[in-house]
């Protein structure tokens, strides 16, 4: 690794076998040709299966990137995306549990859209509860140039400079090709082997560019994302647990 050579990477990338507008092969086409990226992660919501596959379609070509595997596991507290992992991670437990599971593996884990009030997210009391007890994230996603995030972004940096202090994250949360790269996550090296190895120094940070806009999406494609994405989790993990899982948050 040539010294002080930064890499980039997006590591929320959902697809087509998820509640995404575009196939993973689309996706592995568009960040070959048409970004800089030196590694990305398919993230789908409590399914690792499908970053697995396709880890193995992106191995059977030369892709100039390299490829994470991942999963955006629903806690009972909120969405986590955990990294390097190879064996599913339990959905629908205690955020503190589902740390531990990501770690026991080697893995890494990030919250994903943190104090979002538009999909269910990890809150700050959440975060500190879990720092309390000897655990810790290894990054909080806090660039992302999602047109959602302006209703939590702000508060979530400051609430992160004053008192989580956790590494920035870059991620797009992209749901169609168009999307990918716009947030990124910077770090020494060029290799997923470099990129895990910069998130347990804790010196990985984010940015972001410009979310493409509608005309370049299309407005069926967009559509499609709010309405799949309502039912990712209850079509993985069944409507009856999910809608439970959800309920009993408010339950004294």
């Amino acid at each position: 690794m040539a010294p002080g050579r930064m890499g980039k990477a997006d590591l929320h990338v959902h697809s087509s076998e998820g509640d995404g507008a575009d196939s993973v092969d689309a996706i592995l086409e568009h960040v070959q040709a048409k970004t800089d990226l030196d590694v990305i992660a398919i993230t789908e919501h409590d399914c690792l299966e499908v970053a697995l596959a396709a880890r193995e379609r992106w191995a059977r070509r030369r892709y100039r990137f390299d490829f994470v595997p991942g999963v955006e596991v629903t806690t009972l507290e909120g969405h986590l995306v955990a990294l390097f992992v190879e064996e599913p991670v339990p959905s629908l437990r205690r955020v503190e549990e589902t740390v531990e599971a990501v770690q026991r593996q080697g893995g890494v884990c990030f919250v994903p859209h943190p104090m979002s009030w538009l999909t269910r997210s990890i809150g700050l009391r959440t975060m500190e509860r879990v720092f309390a007890g000897g655990l810790r994230f290894d990054g909080i996603e806090l660039a992302s140039a999602s047109p959602t995030a302006a209703f939590y972004l702000r508060k979530a940096r400051r609430l992160n400079e004053e008192r989580l202090r956790l590494p920035w994250v870059g991620a797009s949360d992209a749901h169609f090709v168009e999307a990918i790269g716009t947030g990124y996550t910077i770090f020494e090296g060029r290799s997923a082997a470099d990129l895990r190895q910069a998130f347990l120094e804790g010196s990985v940070r984010g940015g972001q560019t410009a979310f493409p806009a509608l005309r370049q999406v299309g407005l069926r494609r967009a559509l499609r994302v709010p309405l799949a994405g309502l039912g990712a989790t209850p079509r993985r993990l069944g409507w009856r647990r999910t809608t439970w899982s959800f309920v009993s948050r408010y339950l004294p």
